[in-house]
């Protein structure tokens, strides 16, 4: 039986490339341990306003059999996402917004998924099945099921680290009634390393104070891709320096990272750059429709176009750039009180630099 076993995981994860995925493993469909530590950061608010982490949905999050009640195994998979560009901690022209680099391209959703549904038709070719497709929006702990598949570690910045390959993943999972040999969760390599909590400019990588780990968290609160693409209304203004030209997203905690130095890069033509540092300039000065015609089919819009422009004031108020004060000028007329009062603090903020 265990001969069987073996086999069909190895031909799980040789389909599972066949299908584009650069990592996959199984893990078991049981309660998760990390769910009790789980509920702890959201019960200190580190959720901050993501009500879809904290309602009735987090409880669903303890076990995948909430979602598919027949599910004894989930393959877990990754998918490269990191482009040919330089990280954000190289690239200093201040004219220019910088978008975080998994949204360069097309929306990984639509990506993971298909790929998914390609990997659930070949084997349902061989064996009938129950299955479920899980990509990002549904209730799973998709990093703790991963990390129990063998597909990495959690690093001290909370992302998934796969030894030889680095952090540049999006994650799904399928959900199956297969009985597979599960993989092993791998050691945790990130050692007495601190760089993504000291390159974090405004400190969202917090201890936990817990001995038996994890021993960081993510207080989302803090976090600038928190602050950019989720938070609805005022950003906080004693955060607002330490976000730089970031308008949505930020991968510094990932740009820093020792495993990241020689990550491969992707061949996924949906993932290409399209709008790679947009000029600020530009990007102050689109109307609604334009914003979404120049984003359309990519995870930026969001942030909506309200916070899409405060996050545009805010960077071009961090810019120094004195030519700025313009399109600032005009942004602070805008009838969203949120984007005005954002613009109106960046030009402030451009008299003082």
């Amino acid at each position: 039986m265990k001969a069987v076993e073996r086999i069909r995981s190895q031909t799980v994860k040789r389909l599972a490339r066949e299908c584009g995925f650069e990592l996959c493993g199984i893990a078991e469909a049981g309660p998760l341990a990390e769910y009790r530590y789980y509920r702890d950061w959201v019960a200190a608010g580190m959720a901050g306003g993501m009500v879809y982490l904290t309602d009735r949905r987090g409880e669903l999050r303890e076990s995948v059999k909430a979602l598919l009640p027949t599910a004894r195994s989930v393959i877990a998979v990754g998918k490269l996402y990191n482009a040919p560009r330089p990280y954000s901690r190289r690239f200093d022209n201040q004219e220019l917004a910088w978008i975080s680099r998994y949204a360069w391209g097309g929306d990984y959703h639509d990506v993971v998924r298909k790929g998914l549904e390609r990997l659930a038709e070949m084997l349902g070719s061989v064996e009938a099945f129950d299955c479920k497709i899980c990509v990002d929006t549904a209730p799973v702990i998709e990093r703790a099921v991963a990390r129990q598949a063998g597909l990495g570690w959690i690093g001290k910045n909370t992302c998934l680290i796969h030894e030889g390959q680095g952090s540049w993943f999006f994650l799904g999972e399928l959900l199956v009634s297969l009985d597979l040999a599960p993989d092993s969760a791998p050691p945790d390599r990130c050692g007495t390393c601190t760089r993504c909590i000291e390159a974090c400019p405004t400190h969202a990588i917090v201890p936990t104070g817990r001995p038996e780990g994890p021993f960081y968290a993510l207080d989302s609160r803090l976090c600038i891709s928190y602050l950019t693409i989720e938070l609805r209304g005022p950003i906080p203004e004693e955060l607002r320096a330490g976000m730089g030209r970031h308008i949505f997203g930020c991968d510094i905690c990932q740009d820093v990272c020792p495993w990241n130095r020689q990550a491969p890069v992707t061949g996924e033509v949906a993932f290409q750059p399209r709008n790679l540092a947009p000029p600020l300039e530009k990007l102050a000065a689109l109307s609604e429709p334009e914003f979404r015609d120049m984003f359309r089919g990519t995870p930026v819009p969001r942030a909506k176009y309200a916070g899409f422009l405060r996050n545009v004031a805010i960077a071009m108020g961090n810019s120094g750039i004195a030519r700025f004060r313009e399109p600032l000028e005009r942004l602070a007329q805008f009838p969203e009180p949120v984007v005005a009062e954002h613009a109106r603090w960046a030009l402030e903020r451009l008299k003082k630099s």
